[in-house]
């Protein structure tokens, strides 16, 4: 089944300057999100099975959205999140079964590799409930320059019956990152840690 989708935002931004001190080059964040009908909006179901499906269509949709919002090739994004927030006729776990399962390996495709782990949150809430979407390296989970995070929120979203999907990408690090660490020009990629 496909994902009954209301609205897709697709946002960024690019920091040029930090502390005074030129970025070169720029840190640039996307993220894409996806305002969707909630199947199971005030009903329990032992079965998740659907938003699960969901999940694995979104991941790879709104992860080449988030690429392209960086003009970049999918071998160039260098870390990657999901989040999703459920509005009040669900529960968190609706989020969970989007979120885990199987959106991942989608994603994944959509940034060419990615042995880490996707970092993720969820939540409920209401219009215009903001979430910070955590990042963290797409190869390498122990390389600190990558640990960040970007907001997602839609003013009128979620209502009610839905879930509000996001999926960030970035080409970097934070801006100046000095804090030690295992060093991206490090990274082998193999077990998703270094």
């Amino acid at each position: 089944m496909s994902a009954a989708i209301r609205k897709l935002v697709v946002q960024g931004d690019e920091v040029l300057i930090e502390m005074g001190r030129p970025v070169d080059p720029p840190t640039r964040r996307a993220v894409a999100i996806a305002v969707i009908a909630n199947p199971f909006a005030g009903r329990y179901a032992d079965s998740l099975e659907e938003l699960t499906a969901i999940g694995e269509e979104l991941g790879g949709l709104l992860g080449d959205k988030c690429v392209a919002a960086l003009g970049i090739r999918p071998d160039e994004a260098e870390s990657y999140g999901k989040a999703a927030i459920v509005g009040e006729a669900g529960e968190l776990e609706h989020a969970a079964a989007i979120l885990h399962p199987k959106m991942g390996a989608s994603l994944r495709r959509a940034v060419s590799k990615g042995a880490a782990l996707v970092p993720s949150a969820k939540k409920m809430g209401g219009l215009g409930t903001a979430i910070d979407v955590p990042l963290g390296h797409k190869d390498a989970a122990f390389v600190r320059s990558h640990f960040d995070a970007i907001e997602a929120r839609v003013s009128d979203a979620p209502r009610a019956n839905e879930i509000v999907v996001a999926v960030a990408v970035t080409d970097s690090g934070r801006p100046l990152a000095r804090i030690g660490g295992l060093q991206k020009h490090e990274v082998k990629g193999e077990d998703g840690l270094r």
